[in-house]
């Protein structure tokens, strides 16, 4: 049914996304999809990576960590931003119509009062993006 799978990935909160994580591979298995885990990083140092080259680097071997511990293929691509944090949603949308991916699974947190001001990514990707989303709490 679903033949590429899009999995945004924080390499910082990487911990928090098993959930997701799991779920996504699943689906992959189930319908012998390719995982893509996407990344966005600063064009600066970071607490991940030194350099944007250096992220992709561990956002490969996060990728090839994950297809080999679920047993799926997996691929990965990262974007660099000046101000992630205000560029995730547009590079994530941007991410989706690159790679051609047919559904996202992303993690989202407990919603609180906070995203009645700001809306979750996941809600905004749900909302704005032309593929299916499963969001994952």
């Amino acid at each position: 049914m679903y033949k590429k799978i899009l999995v945004p990935v924080d390499l910082t909160h990487a911990e928090n996304l098993t959930k997701a994580l799991d779920t996504a591979a699943e689906l992959a298995k189930s319908w012998k999809a390719e995982l893509c885990y996407v990344g966005v990083t600063p064009e600066t140092p970071s607490p991940v990576a030194h350099t944007p080259k250096e992220y992709g680097e561990k956002l490969a071997a996060f990728a090839n960590k994950q297809g080999e511990s679920h047993g799926v293929k997996t691929d990965s691509v990262y974007y660099t931003s000046t101000d992630p944090a205000i560029d995730i949603n547009k590079t994530l949308r941007k991410a989706i119509e690159e790679s051609g991916a047919d559904l996202v699974v992303m993690a989202s947190h407990v919603p609180n009062v906070l995203d009645y001001v700001w809306a979750s990514h996941g809600g905004y990707i749900a909302e704005h993006a032309d593929t299916s989303v499963f969001i994952v709490r």
